[in-house]
């Protein structure tokens, strides 16, 4: 069974940006896409950049290390559609960002 944790508050990820959120041992990346938050593993399937401190274009975050790209609604690479990082279902409560892990 799935536990559901806080990885931001809604006012902490300004829409069109990420942050990196650690949570139970997880390197996670939260991003605000136009009020949506969306949230996927942290590392780059490439080389292991982080992800949450790439830029945000729309859906797709620039991993700042190999300019990777993921579309962080879906995981999957933009340079590669074989390679995808994990995503988690996001609940927002109040003003938590709650992911289910």
């Amino acid at each position: 069974m799935s536990e559901q944790v806080t990885v931001a508050n809604t006012n902490e990820v300004a829409p069109g940006t990420g942050i990196v959120a650690e949570v139970n041992g997880k390197s996670l990346a939260v991003f605000n896409v136009d009020g949506t938050f969306h949230v996927i593993d942290n590392t780059c399937v490439h080389r292991g950049g982080p992800l949450g401190e790439g830029d945000l274009e729309g859906e797709v975050v620039t991993c700042p290390w190999h300019n990777w790209e993921f579309n962080v609604k879906t995981g999957v690479s933009v340079n590669n559609p074989s390679a995808c990082v994990a995503t988690y279902p996001v609940v927002i409560e109040g003003t938590e960002v709650k992911v289910s892990l």
